[in-house]
């Protein structure tokens, strides 16, 4: 019998391990598109590969166990970018970690005697300004509230993997439908977001 991805997910929330086995194998690809995108930044940063793919497959099983029909987006789609920030939360901690020697080489506080200022005044701008912030973001939140009420379920789809940097042959395979289908559907969302531009 086949069951749905919605009733395979209630049967993960209800640890229905066959279920959780059925929906891996239905969509384990995801995994391998998103570890063949950062398979370069794991190996500049010196991460085991495998250690991270170990991440990647818990994020799985944390997308499969959150995931309800009520959500605003696909099953796919909810697992690629759960797995997603799980691996890119990866290598941030490895790029962090690596870089902690130089960060703290140049401290923004400190003052240098030849400007007779810190480092953060030297190279601020205005844009740091917390009104100037808070103004910005008032109106990154409007546009993004406009351009999810103005998509089809399909096109929101598609534009959380767009944003996420997917290219348009990944976001098929993630998807399952033709690379052609995913580009005239890139090209309607982008008219759509300019118009509300």
């Amino acid at each position: 019998m086949e069951f749905s991805n919605e009733e395979l997910t209630v049967m993960v929330s209800e640890n229905n391990e066959e279920a959780k086995d059925v929906l891996y194998d239905k969509y384990n690809y995801i995994i391998d598109i998103i570890m063949a995108k950062y398979k370069k930044s794991i190996y500049a940063l010196g991460l085991e590969y495998d250690e991270v793919k170990q991440e990647a497959l818990v994020a799985f099983s944390d997308a499969l166990i959150r995931y309800s029909d009520s959500k605003d987006t696909s099953l796919p789609t909810f697992i690629t970018v759960v797995v997603e920030r799980r691996v890119l939360n990866c290598i941030r901690k490895a790029d962090t970690i690596k870089n902690k020697v130089h960060n703290e080489a140049y401290s923004l506080e400190q003052e240098y005697v030849a400007f007779n200022r810190p480092l953060e005044e030297i190279i601020g701008d205005n844009k740091e300004n917390p009104l100037f912030k808070m103004e910005n973001e008032e109106h990154y939140k409007e546009l993004l509230k406009n351009i999810n009420e103005s998509l089809s379920p399909f096109e929101k789809d598609v534009y959380d993997l767009v944003i996420n940097d997917f290219s348009y042959i990944d976001i098929a395979k993630i998807l399952n439908k033709e690379p052609k289908q995913i580009d005239n559907t890139i090209q309607r969302i982008r008219n759509k977001i300019k118009d509300l531009l």
